[in-house]
């Protein structure tokens, strides 16, 4: 998608003799719980060219997939509609009737855009749809390509916690994780490498947290222990047995 946004918009400007951007923003996709959603994302987006007042019904616009969904134009083998008709009758004629109500018997304005729910900024879901999403892909992901996306949605894990768990792996005090100037000081990079991975916390935040250094240096410290992670499989256990722990830390309910 974003070669051929790149390649469309170079070919467009050359052709109009125009400089600059030609779609408003980048192209990115999101994750849906189609059973809660994706009916309503998708009566949205048909009916987007109503509402830019370009047609005055969605199924006019040459450049839409609304009227493959209702029987007047040929099915591409790469656009998938079974489904989402499925969604409104067995009999594909009915189906395709209560999706024309479903769409057409709305006022396009007064319509609220369903990416207003969006949480974490790609996932399009009820509370529980989010958490299972949490669960099944994030709460032990700790790599180092990190997404943006994804670290809003990690379990919030406590620095505290974090340095606890270290000092008593390392048999080490608060202060040397935390003041910065000791040279090859093996807990304050697991730490550093952890807080990372599975606070979710700013590279700013962090270096704050770790004797105020800026979030260059967090970086450059949480990508060389990445590296040794990979390289020595005794650094890898212990990280690995870390991270497990205060996971379970986080989860532990507290005593009264």
């Amino acid at each position: 998608m974003k070669w051929i946004n790149v390649s469309y918009a170079g070919y467009f400007n050359r052709k109009y003799q125009r400089n600059g951007h030609l779609f408003q923003g980048r192209f990115k996709s999101i994750l849906v719980d189609a059973d809660e959603y994706l009916k309503q994302l998708s009566r949205y987006i048909h009916l987007n060219p109503v509402r830019a007042n370009i047609v005055e019904r969605p199924a006019e616009y040459q450049w839409s997939s609304y009227p493959v969904f209702i029987g007047k134009a040929s099915q591409h083998e790469w656009l998938e509609v079974d489904w989402l008709l499925s969604q409104f009758g067995r009999k594909r004629n009915d189906a395709i009737k209560n999706y024309i109500d479903f769409v057409e018997k709305v006022d396009a304005n007064e319509l609220e855009n369903p990416a207003k729910e969006l949480s974490g900024g790609f996932i399009l879901g009820n509370p529980d749809f989010v958490t299972w999403v949490k669960k099944t892909f994030l709460s032990n992901r700790s790599d180092e390509s990190e997404i943006p996306q994804l670290r809003q949605l990690k379990p919030r894990i406590n620095l505290d916690r974090i340095v606890s768990a270290v000092c008593e792996e390392f048999d080490c005090d608060t202060e040397l994780i935390l003041r910065r100037g000791h040279k090859k000081n093996m807990a304050r990079d697991v730490a550093i490498y952890l807080a990372r991975a599975l606070t979710g916390e700013t590279g700013k935040k962090l270096g704050e947290y770790f004797g105020d250094v800026s979030g260059a240096v967090i970086t450059l410290r949480y990508n060389f222990l990445a590296k040794q992670v990979v390289e020595n499989k005794k650094l890898k256990t212990r990280t690995n047995k870390l991270i497990n722990r205060t996971i379970w830390l986080s989860k532990k309910p507290k005593l009264p």
